[in-house]
């Protein structure tokens, strides 16, 4: 009787939004060895390997590669404060930059394959949406720290695809809210909430993330592939849209510019990622903007 050779999977970052889903999803799997590590001192998802990492420290990155010696990296960890990026730019850059150039540099020596998650952030907004062909021009540091990050993987010559997403958001479980969970909740408390109307992206649904991931592994694509919602809109609408759908007060969502909130990072103003090439290449099938929020009701119970 032959034995079932087992993919091993090891995921950065799987206590994040992204993290959790991708955890759950390989846990299932029975074709899947998965080991998971992240910041904090216990997994958020029960009854998995696990390991707390801090990607700050190479030695750790090393370490845990070597041990568990994997097929397959999943790197879903990124420091996400756009604006403390600015103020915490040693740790955004450690995290960001160093952290990705490691982890390929060791994914290389045993040749796994890394895939890697970006951000929209690397554009300057001035002209999206934006292809897998546009040269990046980053405006804020938290979107120059990712930028390097992938070209660090690049150097290193291992096996990667690199998908770049925006606005991710969904039923994780656990840890800080998502842009819907924060609408929701603060509408149905009765606050009203200032929403940017000059930031236009194309939201994404976290399941449809994990989608293109498993798509890329599946199919075996390396290179660089945008990973994101069906539909462009700015953020002001995209409240509408939330707060229609769960029967909420929009009168309490007051329309604002970006440069009235005075943030300390400069924000890609017109952006969005166009998923042709995803799409094309393997099949890629982001869901309507209203089904991802019938899908997170029934979820949440929201």
């Amino acid at each position: 009787m032959t034995s079932i050779i087992k993919n091993r999977i090891l995921i950065f970052g799987s206590n994040g939004m992204l993290g959790q889903r991708l955890t759950e999803r390989y846990q299932k799997d029975d074709n899947i060895e998965l080991y998971c590590s992240s910041f904090e001192e216990e997994s958020f998802i029960q009854n998995v390997n696990y390991k707390k990492v801090d990607l700050a420290d190479k030695k750790q990155i090393k370490s845990l590669i070597n041990e568990f010696y994997p097929d397959i990296i999943i790197n879903a960890a990124a420091y996400t404060a756009v604006d403390k990026s600015e103020e915490e730019k040693e740790l955004a850059w450690a995290i960001n930059a160093d952290a990705p150039g490691k982890i390929s540099k060791y994914a290389n020596a045993i040749d796994a394959k890394l895939i890697h998650i970006s951000t929209d952030y690397v554009f300057d907004g001035s002209n999206g949406p934006y292809d897998e062909k546009e040269v990046p021009n980053p405006v804020n540091y938290y979107g120059r720290s990712k930028l390097a990050g992938e070209n660090a993987i690049k150097a290193n010559l291992c096996k990667h695809a690199i998908l770049r997403t925006n606005v991710l958001y969904g039923p994780a479980k656990y840890g800080k809210m998502d842009f819907v969970k924060w609408v929701v909740s603060s509408l149905r408390d009765g606050k009203s909430i200032r929403i940017v109307e000059d930031q236009i992206n194309n939201p994404t649904y976290i399941d449809d993330l994990v989608q293109g991931i498993l798509k890329v592994i599946e199919f075996e694509k390396e290179g660089i592939y945008n990973v994101s919602g069906k539909e462009f809109l700015d953020r002001y609408n995209f409240t509408l849209r939330i707060a229609e759908f769960f029967n909420l007060d929009k009168s309490k969502i007051e329309p604002i510019t970006t440069s009235e909130l005075n943030q300390l990072a400069k924000r890609p103003l017109k952006s969005g990622l166009i998923t042709l090439k995803a799409e094309t290449e393997f099949g890629f099938k982001p869901l309507q903007i209203e089904d991802t929020f019938q899908l997170m009701k029934k979820e949440l119970n929201l």
